[in-house]
């Protein structure tokens, strides 16, 4: 839990350049990639869902946003995500440094109407919330062919390079 707007700050750009690591690897053709036959949500789909949640968590819990419209139909091309994505993260910032403080991070509210938590909590959830479908979105990635950046660490072709290069 966040015990300030300025931690929470801190933590959403460094998980904010991490996200769009993804989202700007993607292919306008690997935005087509299904979980699998029995489920149809796609990579695509996963990524403007990304956009559309950040809305939905701050937007649930009473902050003013103005942002794409992640309520229509998944874009067909990658870039249109990643730019959505980064429009409503810069608004989730303004709108949560203009109407939220250190303060308000302990009071209570029911999220989505129904989930007791803090402030401090949908942040949190929001976090974790994006971590979560990033690694499944690094999934879909490699199964439709791409190279999924390294998130927390680097990825296997990145390994190989720095190892080929330690070699040398």
């Amino acid at each position: 839990m966040y015990q300030s707007m300025e931690g929470f700050m801190r933590d959403w750009a460094y998980e904010e350049g991490l996200t769009l690591k993804v989202l700007d690897a993607l292919t306008d053709d690997s935005l087509k990639q299904a979980v699998s036959e029995a489920q149809p949500r796609t990579l695509g789909d996963l990524g403007w869902h990304l956009v559309g949640s950040i809305a939905a968590f701050l937007g649930s819990s009473g902050l003013q946003l103005d942002g794409p419209d992640y309520k229509g139909p998944t874009p067909s091309r990658a870039a249109d995500i990643a730019e959505g994505y980064r429009r409503m993260s810069a608004e989730a910032v303004a709108a949560l440094k203009e109407q939220w403080s250190d303060d308000k991070l302990k009071d209570g509210l029911k999220l989505f109407g129904f989930i007791d938590t803090t402030y401090s909590g949908v942040l949190t959830t929001l976090v974790r919330h994006q971590i979560h479908h990033r690694g499944q979105m690094t999934i879909l990635m490699r199964q439709a062919g791409i190279a999924a950046p390294g998130v927390y660490g680097p990825n296997e072709e990145e390994t190989a390079a720095m190892q080929a290069a330690r070699q040398q």
